[in-house]
């Protein structure tokens, strides 16, 4: 661990940060040149106090969920994250375990979302990313680890995973989410995080195993959704997806017709808060 190149790398690319860059005002008195390290912290997740000894370079040894922590919260870029991860004396993360590290570029967008239900998504479903309204909307998608954290895999485990969708729209999530496990498993091949998704299922679900074996590739998500929201009732909205095929991420905004009793809902969204009530 090179603490004299982490601190310095650290430093730079938070002073290139603007607060405009990640969805934070920039009050009138401000005379930072980027951003402060309390502002860094609370963007990777951590305390100031950690994010600061780091910088100093008196902090511990950060660990890899650390670093990752760090990635996303100064928006780096993949070369970025390697250079990140080799001064802190870590290997670099493998090319096909990248999926946790969202593209600067989206994260910008995101940042600029903070009033809209927006979140972004894995190629296996995992929610790496949401903004609160999203939180309201869907639920904290964010809480789940390991397997649990791909909603194919929640969604015949997890009866409660399916109280996002109105019943009548059950059996279709069932064949989207299985339908696109199926392509990302083709992709990636034996050995990956997709197949070992699966062969969980194939042992837990019968339901699952009835699906998988039908071999759809071709089912996908509609554009409208319909949400059951347990305070609101059901939203009908539209999914609009902004995808990066380097990352083999999506990016998901919902959005409501202007005047319709869905969008009149969607407003109260943050009288509600970010807990969605189960």
């Amino acid at each position: 661990m090179d603490r004299a190149q982490l601190a310095d790398f650290l430093r730079t690319r938070r002073e290139a940060l603007q607060p405009e860059d990640v969805g934070l005002p920039r009050g009138p008195r401000r005379r930072t040149g980027g951003l402060r390290r309390e502002e860094v912290a609370a963007l990777c997740g951590m305390s100031a106090d950690y994010y600061s000894r780091i910088e100093q370079q008196r902090g511990p040894h950060p660990s890899e969920q650390m670093l990752a922590a760090i990635a996303r919260g100064l928006h780096l870029s993949l070369e970025e994250r390697d250079h990140l991860f080799r001064i802190a004396g870590h290997a670099t993360p493998g090319r096909v375990h990248r999926a946790d590290h969202i593209n600067p570029g989206i994260m910008r967008i995101l940042d600029r979302l903070a009033d809209t239900p927006a979140q972004v998504m894995s190629s296996l479903g995992e929610t790496l990313r949401q903004t609160r309204p999203a939180v309201a909307l869907l639920g904290d998608d964010l809480r789940w680890t390991g397997l649990a954290r791909c909603m194919v895999y929640r969604w015949f485990t997890e009866p409660q995973a399916r109280s996002v969708y109105p019943e009548a729209d059950h059996e279709l999530h069932g064949r989207v989410f299985t339908a696109q496990l199926r392509r990302v498993y083709t992709r990636e091949g034996k050995g990956s995080r997709a197949a070992a998704v699966v062969a969980e299922l194939l042992a837990a679900s019968p339901e699952f195993a009835k699906v998988w074996a039908e071999h759809d590739v071709t089912t996908r998500h509609l554009d409208q959704k319909r949400i059951a929201h347990p305070q609101l009732g059901v939203l009908e909205l539209h999914c609009q997806t902004l995808v990066d095929p380097d990352q083999s991420q999506t990016l998901l905004v919902f959005t409501a017709v202007p005047g319709s009793e869905s969008y009149e809902k969607l407003q109260l969204l943050s009288v509600i808060g970010d807990q969605r009530l189960p």
